[in-house]
C-alpha cells in the first residue's frame, strides 16, 4: 500500500467518524429546539389563551382593582376583623412551599399544635376540643389558602363583633363563600376571597 492510498483511507476513516457522530449531534440540536424551546412555547401559548386567569398565577383583585394576592397562596392576617388560615411552615412564602416534616409522634409538632389550640381558645372564645384540626397544623405545602366551613364558622363571632355585623351576615358570607374542591373534594373556603368579600362589605377595617 503507498502513501496516497494510506491517505485516502485515512481520510475516509475520519469522514465515516464525522458522519457516524453528526447523526446523534444533529437529533440532539432538533430534540433540543422541539421540546426545549418549541414545546414550552407552544404549552405556554395555549395555557395563555384558554386559561388565562390559572396561566397567570390565579391573581385576586380588590374592589379597586388591585391585585392583592392569589387564590392558591395563603396570606398572613393578624386584625380580628378578618377570618385567620391555617398554620405557616413556609411563612406563606410561594418561594419557599414546605411543611414541617414533623412526624405525628414528634414532641415538637405537638407543642406547636398546642400553642395553636391555645391561642385560638382565647382569640374565638372557644373551648379547646372544639378547634378543626387545619387550624392547629400547617398544609403539605405551608401555603394552603383554604380552611374548612367548620373552621371559619368558628372564628365568626370575633369577626362579627370587630366589624360591627351581625352573626348572621358573616355566616352568610361564608356560606357563599364555600367551594366544592373536585369530586371526591371537601367543601372548602377561600381565606382570602372571604375577607376581601368582608371589606365589599364593610370597607377595610382601618379605613
Amino acid at each position: 500500500m503507498n502513501r496516497n492510498t494510506a491517505q485516502i483511507d485515512s481520510l475516509s476513516y475520519t469522514h465515516r467518524q464525522l458522519t457516524t457522530w453528526s447523526i446523534p449531534l444533529r437529533l440532539v440540536a432538533v430534540m433540543a429546539l422541539i421540546l426545549g424551546l418549541g414545546y414550552p412555547l407552544l404549552i405556554s401559548a395555549l395555557g395563555s389563551w384558554l386559561m388565562p386567569h390559572q396561566a397567570t398565577g390565579s391573581l385576586i383583585e380588590d374592589r379597586e382593582g388591585r391585585v392583592v394576592g392569589s387564590v392558591l397562596v395563603g396570606q398572613r392576617f393578624i386584625d380580628h376583623a378578618y377570618f385567620i388560615g391555617r398554620p405557616t411552615a413556609a411563612e406563606y412564602d410561594a418561594f419557599e412551599v414546605s411543611g414541617s416534616n414533623l412526624g405525628p409522634g414528634n414532641p415538637e409538632l405537638r407543642e406547636r399544635a398546642q400553642a395553636y389550640a391555645v391561642a385560638i381558645a382565647a382569640r374565638d372564645g372557644v373551648a379547646l376540643g372544639e378547634r378543626p384540626v387545619e387550624l392547629l397544623a400547617a398544609s403539605g405545602s405551608g401555603i394552603d389558602p383554604h380552611i374548612t366551613p367548620e373552621g371559619a364558622a368558628i372564628q365568626v363571632a370575633r369577626v362579627a363583633q370587630a366589624r360591627g355585623l351581625s352573626e348572621v351576615q358573616v355566616m352568610s358570607l361564608i356560606e357563599a363563600a364555600i367551594e366544592q374542591r373536585g369530586r371526591l373534594g371537601q367543601p372548602a373556603v377561600n381565606v382570602l376571597r372571604l375577607n376581601l368579600a368582608l371589606d365589599e362589605l364593610t370597607g377595610p377595617p382601618n379605613s
